[in-house]
């Protein structure tokens, strides 16, 4: 590729078995999530609240197999086979220099399907236990990795107190649930201070893939049982999410606000954006949304305000013009199963073979550094 650095948008950590059980307040230390080992199988598997999340090692241990040797990948593995920069700063280092990649901007991997445990209170608390952790983990290469924090934003005042925090702690942005509650879509009043804060903060928030809050919305992934139907629509309830936004006006309101669709590829927008044009010009207000008091029309507001982090799309980079070139951020997800490590850079030459010089210069990684505020 051209002499230009390369930034993933979306990388994991993995988070160490004993990150809730030693860092949760002490009164929630026996309701934490933690691993246990399943005998009839030799695998383990993160459980918390009697929810079964992912297995305690294939989300970290598979990195590279889709390459090398994929009749191998499996959705069940043990701890101890997991790669060792999924959670010591020193090997993520490592692994991102075999694989061409400047800086990273991470994300957690168990921590994201606890979103889907029911009691507030204790999510809340499991958020903060992360994000502790997680600024330790990025703090000893500030310019090289940044870490996005986890936001419960059940109560949203709360909410902002821990997105105010963790500014503070050094974090990136932080990622709030891509499917919120039954009732509480992100047009209502309620968030104001949310947006408001990660404007004042320059955070920008994610909506990353796998982090439904609302039960009723099929939001609980069994990753053992890896529903291909979900998989494939999975990039629904960002949709539902980001209209609710723009139709609520929130962009109009906070017009430097950043929020991110993450993990959901791009193939999509092009005819999401043409749907929320055309609703906005050739339907009737309701109750739910209102004329905007400027001559934007939704995808403006779009093509502004959101930013779009994926891995391998094809026909989504096909169509960037109507994306819009400087919506766009690549992202390896290293190291899941299906991150394109130890070959990124390859990848990313395959996908934007078509794309000129400047285009793959912001696509790989100058739009990232704009959003993220790398030097």
């Amino acid at each position: 590729m051209g002499n230009y650095r390369v930034i993933s948008s979306d990388s994991h950590v993995f988070e160490p078995p004993d990150l809730w059980t030693s860092r949760v307040e002490s009164k929630f230390r026996d309701r934490a999530p933690h691993v246990i080992h399943r005998s009839e199988d030799d695998t383990d598997w993160w459980v918390c609240e009697g929810i079964k999340g992912a297995s305690g090692g294939s989300g970290g241990s598979q990195a590279g197999k889709r390459f090398d040797a994929p009749e191998t990948l499996t959705m069940a593995d043990k701890m101890e086979n997991v790669r060792p920069g999924g959670y010591i700063p020193a090997e993520h280092l490592k692994d991102m220099e075999l694989d061409g990649v400047q800086a990273s901007i991470v994300y957690p991997s168990q921590g994201l399907l606890l979103y889907s445990v029911p009691d507030s209170e204790l999510l809340s608390a499991l958020c903060r236990a992360y994000n502790n952790w997680l600024a330790d983990f990025c703090r000893p290469f500030p310019d090289r990795i940044k870490g996005i924090a986890m936001l419960n934003l059940d109560d949203v005042q709360e909410g902002v107190s821990e997105l105010t925090r963790c500014a503070k702690l050094g974090l990136a942005g932080a990622m709030i649930t891509v499917a919120p509650p039954a009732g509480r879509s992100y047009n209502l009043p309620e968030y104001e201070p949310l947006w408001a804060a990660a404007q004042d903060l320059a955070m920008p928030l994610s909506l990353h893939v796998a982090t439904n809050r609302s039960t009723s919305q099929n939001s609980t992934l069994d990753l053992e049982a890896f529903d291909p139907a979900f998989i494939t629509n999975i990039d629904h309830w960002v949709r539902m999410s980001l209209a609710s936004i723009i139709f609520g006006g929130v962009f109009e309101r906070y017009p430097q606000l950043q929020i991110g669709s993450i993990e959901q590829e791009l193939s999509w927008v092009p005819h999401f954006l043409d749907r929320l044009d055309y609703t906005y010009t050739q339907r009737a207000p309701s109750t739910a949304w209102r004329k905007f008091k400027t001559d934007l029309l939704p995808s403006d507001y779009f093509h502004r305000n959101v930013f779009l982090s994926f891995q391998e799309d094809a026909l989504g980079i096909r169509d960037r013009h109507l994306i819009g070139v400087d919506n766009l951020m690549w992202g390896s997800d290293y190291p899941h199963p299906e991150c394109t490590f130890p070959r990124s850079r390859q990848v990313l030459e395959e996908v934007l073979a078509e794309c000129s010089e400047a285009e793959k210069a912001k696509i790989a990684g100058g739009n990232a550094a704009r959003v993220y505020r790398f030097d």
